[in-house]
Order: structure tokens, then sequence, then C-alpha cells
């Protein structure tokens, strides 16, 4: 069985979306959730799963105990889902290919660092475009910028506030993002 670790920042509704997925399957499964904010819901989320959930601080994820952790959890599949910390290069390194964010945005629009939740849909609506998405992509060194694996659009109205965006993308995200983490773990 593939095994697959999530970071996660925030209340985690991605991250339980991916959990409530592979408990499904018989080929994957979410074994733990880490995250570097110690009241992040995403943490409660992953007990009621019964999945390993832990809280780190800045030291531990700069200065190599995460690293060891993973080393010993022996991922197959690293999942950023609303992880707003850039990841270290020894992780990176040590895990080539095998770490993956999604983006709120169609990337490389809307990108980069401090460009994250509402603060992307805000931008979307002043800016009048008529379409946004998600972007699924491996991680890099850089923020957003590594290799597209995966988007998928969404209209964007005159009439669509910064809320309604944000509903619409979190369809996406819910509806796609097991899928594309599925596929990556059985290519």
């Amino acid at each position: 069985m593939k095994n697959i670790v999530i970071f996660a920042s925030g209340s985690g509704t991605n991250a339980e979306n991916i959990i409530k997925y592979f408990e499904q399957t018989v080929s994957a499964s979410v074994t733990t959730v880490l995250s570097n904010k110690r009241d992040a819901k995403v943490l409660d989320r992953a007990n009621t799963h019964n999945k390993s959930a832990f809280y780190f601080n800045k030291t531990a994820f700069f200065n190599g105990q995460v690293l060891q952790l993973l080393d010993a959890l022996k991922p197959d599949l690293i999942v950023l889902a609303g992880f707003l910390w850039k990841v270290p290069s020894a992780i990176i390194n040590s895990f080539p290919d095998k770490i993956i964010n999604i983006h709120p945005a169609l990337l490389p629009k809307y990108g980069g660092k401090g460009m994250y939740g509402m603060r992307i849909h805000e931008a979307v609506v002043n800016n009048k475009e008529t379409e946004s998405g998600i972007t699924i992509h491996y991680v890099n060194e850089q923020y957003d910028e590594g290799n597209i694996i995966f988007q998928e659009k969404i209209a964007v109205t005159p009439s669509d506030t910064p809320e309604d965006i944000a509903a619409k993308i979190h369809e996406l995200e819910y509806t796609h993002f097991p899928k594309v983490i599925e596929k990556l773990l059985h290519d």
C-alpha cells in the first residue's frame, strides 16, 4: 500500500477530503498529517480519522527534525494541502518529484510568496478575470514554480465575489485533488 503524508496549516478540509477518498481504496492511505500550527483544525480532523497528527515549529522544519521524521515515514507522496511555508531544499532534495501542492489559481498567474487564500480570489475579482481555477504542481525551491501536473478552470462572472470564487475553487479541489494524487501514485 502506498503511503501519503499531508502537510497543512489550517482547517484541513482538503486534507480530510483526501483522507476520506483513500479510506475507500486499498491502494494507498494517508498515514500522517503534519502541521506548522499547534491549534490547526486539520490536526483534529486527522485524529477523527485515526491518522497520526503532529505539530512542528520552524526550528524542527528548517533544522532537519521534520526531514528525519519523513525519512522514517517513507512516504510515496508528500501532499501540501493549504500549507503556507516554503519547503526547505533538504526535504525537496530527499524526495524528488514526490512533493506536490495545490494552488487556488491558474499558475503562473497569482502565484508566489503571499498569494494564498482570499488574497488570490480578491486579485482575480479586482483584475476582472473571466476565469480562474486550480493548479496541482510539483514543489521546488520557489513558491508555486514547480512543474505543473494538472489544471482545471472555472468561469468567473462579473457578479462573482471573492467568496463565490472560493466556493467554486473548493469544489474543483475536492473533485480533482484526490484523483490526481491517486494517478501519480500509480504512474
